[in-house]
């Protein structure tokens, strides 16, 4: 099984589906079906798998997970750039999910492991607890509650060389501007959209045309939002660091 960064690029099948949470054969019909790329082949011809590998196979399940058949998922993925990152894979991941209820799962010590795809000592967990990826699901002895759509970035912070309260204060930041976004363009659909339509349309129908326009604007305004961090993000970054 791997355990480090490096080593994620070097997966095997076996341990790809472990990581994913799918099964093997899983794994190999979607290769047939074109939905995964075909790994690189190594030594003794053994394919090897790497990050994008793992992150299209969960933007795969998610897919599936929000009722999309196999069909329109080969469709979706054909619209996708061919030369997309494991981290762009990632953000489409995000976005699609952001599309359902919160969700979240019950697992064994055994299963979490697995799924993370190495040991997990205490102090992970507690980490892992800190950035709301799971809680211990009591009384069960050994059971988690956990967030699947933030385990493997809760598993991929767990490697890096930044100290914890630093991740924690980092989520902080981001927790209380994603809220206060999230308020400002409530409030100005409401007042600049909601209010004035309301007014003009009191038929129910219209309302209720309208509520479910606000429910479909939820994807749309995410995208907005993530694309708009990211070069904000990318911008800082470049003026932060490079050398005058």
């Amino acid at each position: 099984m791997a355990t480090g960064a490096e080593d994620a690029t070097t997966l095997t099948v076996d341990e790809l589906a472990a990581r994913a949470g799918v099964t093997v054969r899983t794994v190999r019909f979607y290769s047939t079906r074109g939905l995964l790329p075909p790994p690189a082949i190594g030594p003794r011809r053994v394919g090897h798998y790497g990050p994008e590998h793992l992150s299209r196979l969960a933007l795969i399940e998610e897919l599936q997970h929000q009722g999309m058949t196999l069909a329109a998922i080969e469709r979706y993925l054909e619209q996708l750039p061919p030369d997309l990152s494991a981290q762009d894979l990632a953000i489409h991941r995000a976005l699609v999910a952001s599309w359902a209820p919160d969700a979240t799962e019950d697992t064994t010590r055994a299963e979490l492991e697995r799924r993370a795809g190495r040991a997990l000592a205490e102090q992970d967990i507690a980490r892992l607890a800190a950035l709301g990826v799971l809680e211990r699901a009591e009384p069960v002895e050994g059971s988690y509650r956990v967030d699947p759509g933030l385990l493997r970035l809760g598993v991929e912070l767990l490697g890096v060389p930044i100290a914890h309260e630093t991740i924690l204060a980092a989520r902080t930041v981001l927790l209380e501007h994603s809220r206060s976004a999230a308020q400002e363009l409530t409030r100005l659909f409401r007042d600049e959209v909601w209010g004035p339509y309301r007014e003009r349309e009191p038929d129910p129908e219209h309302v209720a045309a309208m509520k479910s326009l606000s429910a479909h604007m939820q994807p749309m305004v995410l995208q907005a939002l993530v694309t708009a961090f990211q070069r904000s993000l990318r911008h800082e970054l470049r003026a932060a660091f490079t050398e005058e």
